[in-house]
């Protein structure tokens, strides 16, 4: 009897024993995996971060840069989502304007071609002030003293030359005006281009030019098409021995093996910053405000820079054969003068080539 008692007693011990080891081991995988779990979230919020949601662009850059500039900007911001809208300047500015006659602007950002077109903007309260902290990097002369809008780049204009279709001497605006090119020649119309109508408002205000240099372009057979994209594409397919283009458009066929060379005019160049601000009452301030940042960083001024295009910060390299700001001869005019007849400076064009 006593064996029997002490039998049962020790299997009694060892089914407690039993039970708490198997209490003690649940408890254990549920740490391990709760453990695991906390890691995993962590881990995701360290590689995920960044800005989120929805924007939308505004944009007169070419549909390629505009895709390159979002796509490097989604790197460092995954879950942001840019929508793109891209047209001509004087296009992208009628929507916005229409837009705001309604009550309902579309655009978050908007990144188009000059500052006129910004003051226009700015003056009829579509933009936000915004001060960034990437506006310390740049020089005064190249955002608004209101904050309302900043450059991003430098784009200045000069005339690109197919050199298998012509081998006279082209020294500037005025080659353009010799009879060896006449019915040979091309440039982008202002009444769709930025550049084209900020270039119009300095050429025709420029000593030595003015109205009377249009007059003798349209007497030399010049060929008015409508963005720099068509300028480019005519020239470097030889359809037109030479054109008026902005830099960056002239370098990239170069480097690409086209036979065109670009020169800087000798009268001076006018040149463009496509300015980029925020419109007012954005319904994702952070995220339009995280782009904006973005593009004027040194990073996104690399991204430029290696895209071509002039940067505006000192810190960034000038690509290999454009000018930086401190080696351009530049032309260029009061910007109040400009705003305020860039309407009237247009009718008259569109008269004139009509």
């Amino acid at each position: 009897m006593k064996k029997l008692l002490v039998l049962l007693l020790s299997l009694l011990m060892l089914t407690a024993c039993g039970g708490k080891n198997d209490e003690a081991a649940d408890n254990a995988k549920n740490n391990a995996a709760a453990n695991t779990q906390n890691t995993a979230e962590e881990t995701e919020e360290e590689t995920t971060g960044g800005a989120t949601g929805t924007i939308t662009l505004y944009t007169s850059q070419p549909e390629q840069d505009a895709q390159m500039l979002v796509d490097e900007f989604k790197k460092s911001n995954p879950d942001a989502e840019v929508m793109v809208f891209r047209s001509g300047t004087e296009e992208v500015v009628s929507k916005i304007l229409a837009e705001k006659e309604v009550g309902d602007v579309q655009a978050d950002v908007i990144l188009v071609a000059d500052t006129v077109t910004f003051q226009t903007l700015k003056e009829k309260d579509i933009l936000m002030s915004y001060d960034s902290k990437e506006l310390a990097n740049i020089d005064e002369e190249f955002y608004d003293k209101d904050k309302f809008y900043a450059a991003t780049k430098i784009i200045s204009t000069g005339i690109v030359v197919n050199t298998e279709l012509y081998d006279g001497e082209v020294t500037g605006f005025k080659s353009l005006t010799d009879p060896a090119l006449k019915d040979n020649t091309i440039m982008p119309s202002p009444l769709y281009s930025g550049a084209a109508a900020y270039n119009l408002g300095v050429l025709t205000r420029t000593d030595g030019l003015g109205w009377e240099y249009y007059q003798a372009l349209k007497d030399n057979g010049i060929l008015v098409d409508k963005g720099n994209g068509a300028i480019q594409t005519a020239v470097v397919a030889g359809q037109k021995a030479a054109g008026i283009l902005v830099d960056y458009m002239a370098m990239r066929s170069k480097a690409e093996g086209a036979p065109v060379e670009f020169i800087y005019p000798e009268e001076g160049s006018p040149y463009v910053t496509e300015p980029i601000g925020i419109a007012k009452g954005t319904e994702n301030e952070e995220l339009a405000k995280a782009f904006f940042d973005f593009v004027i960083s040194k990073e996104g001024q690399e991204l430029a820079s290696s895209m071509g295009y002039t940067p505006i910060r000192s810190d960034v390299a000038t690509p290999e054969g454009l000018k930086g700001a401190d080696e351009l001869k530049t032309i260029a005019a009061d910007e109040q003068t400009l705003l305020e007849n860039r309407t009237a400076d247009k009718e008259e064009f569109a008269k004139l080539f009509q």
